[in-house]
């Protein structure tokens, strides 16, 4: 993680990021699914506007990440008897290295709507890590694919499947198990996939709950705020902020509500998380208290419209965010207050991506929708591909990398890239 360009995002309460020539993480350079890059098309179908496109086999829902001049996802076989690595040229959009990874004999059942491939994998210099929840964690090469460690052993009963994606802090590698039975984070050496810390969920949350409504599937964000990095971890029924260096809690927030998908977002001076799935809401809490900030540090709360599935995006002082049945809403991040409201084509589990003065909308059905980012709510573009989206973008350069039911595509403005 680059401290400086962090601190400075941070300072600057906004979520345009440095230049930056890797898309490490599913949300970006800073895990906040946005960048500061030029020139990228505003339309797109599958005649205009793809440089490549690459068939994916078998099934996943996992966003690509970028290292260099290679992609990585997973992908896994439709009953979850095997799952894969696969890194695709950038260039080229050729298949460079498809390694199966772990194998199953009984695999946990699964919700029709997940997959086996819905964690995102994280990629570094020289390294990648993929996870498969309960299933296998596991650390390769990315220039020989070479399998460099696995874990096997981190468990848990997932019921709808695993969907948290793992995150990189300096020399950790920090994943979230949370299944039915047990819910903990744990923190892994990168180098060796020793355990360093562990920490369970404060089981007295759980004491009156249902398992169905133990289990999450979050992915957390490490951020620097308050004077000191904090991990933002929503679970079932509250949200911790943890040190990411030892898995020490700095505060929480109750709200009682079941399992959530949606990735916390900073900005302003606030964290603003997701509370749940099946009834969603969306709270602002002011990041610099100390044990239980319910009833003190919750600055505001939005109940309607707010996503299960997607993560929002926080542009200067307004937040754009889609909910599963395709109503999108920008709000002010200080007040909550709704700023515009309008339902789009489709329903929406990717989350928008920002860049260049616009917000792009992924539904299931395989359309983006183009938003003009600010006040008034203006639609540049519609675009559709052939299959939907479950992953979400990556963002190089001029290109947007896509990932469909079926293929990955590089999507640029060819004539400019001429």
């Amino acid at each position: 993680m680059n401290i400086k360009a962090a601190i400075l995002y941070l300072t600057l309460h906004s979520c345009v990021v440095c230049a930056n020539e890797n898309w490490p993480d599913f949300r970006g350079p800073f895990e906040t699914g946005c960048s500061d890059s030029k020139g990228l098309p505003v339309k797109w179908s599958e005649q205009e506007n793809i440089k490549w496109k690459t068939a994916i086999h078998d099934h996943g829902w996992s966003s690509p990440v970028i290292w260099g001049d290679q992609i990585w996802l997973t992908t896994a076989h439709e009953k979850g008897y095997k799952m894969y690595a696969v890194c695709v040229d950038l260039q080229t959009g050729k298949i460079v290295h498809d390694v199966n990874v772990f194998e199953q004999q009984n695999p946990q059942r699964i919700n029709r709507l997940n997959s086996y491939a819905t964690p995102s994998p994280v990629i570094e210099q020289g390294r990648v890590y993929i996870h498969f929840g309960t299933f296998g964690t596991a650390c390769l090469d990315t220039k020989t694919a070479q399998i460099l460690w696995k874990r096997t052993d981190l468990n848990c009963e997932h019921m709808q499947g695993p969907v948290s994606s793992p995150v990189l802090f300096e020399d950790l590698l920090i994943l979230h198990i949370e299944g039915t039975d047990v819910q903990f984070i744990v923190a892994l050496n990168k180098t060796t996939g020793q355990t360093i810390w562990r920490v369970d969920r404060p089981q007295q949350w759980y004491a009156n709950v249902l398992p169905v409504y133990r289990k999450a599937f979050l992915t957390p964000i490490i951020v620097e705020m308050a004077g000191k990095w904090q991990m933002i971890s929503n679970g079932a029924q509250s949200c911790h902020s943890y040190d990411p260096r030892t898995g020490k809690e700095f505060w929480r927030v109750w709200y009682g509500d079941d399992s959530t998908i949606s990735r916390p977002i900073a900005g302003r001076g606030l964290v603003f998380i997701n509370t749940g799935l099946s009834k969603p809401k969306l709270w602002a809490v002011k990041p610099d208290g100390q044990g239980d900030v319910s009833a003190t540090h919750v600055v505001w709360r939005v109940e309607d419209k707010v996503p299960g599935e997607s993560s929002a995006v926080i542009v200067d002082d307004l937040i754009y965010m889609v909910d599963d049945k395709g109503t999108a809403t920008c709000l002010e991040s200080e007040t909550g207050k709704v700023i515009w409201q309008q339902r789009l084509d489709g329903s929406y589990g990717a989350s928008p991506v920002y860049v260049d003065g616009r917000v792009y909308f992924f539904n299931k059905d395989g359309k983006t929708t183009v938003v003009k980012q600010g006040r008034v709510f203006e639609i540049l573009a519609t675009n559709q591909l052939e299959a939907g989206f479950g992953a979400s973008p990556a963002i190089l350069g001029n290109s947007f990398i896509l990932r469909t039911r079926t293929h990955l595509y590089r999507v640029e403005d060819v004539n400019k890239s001429r």
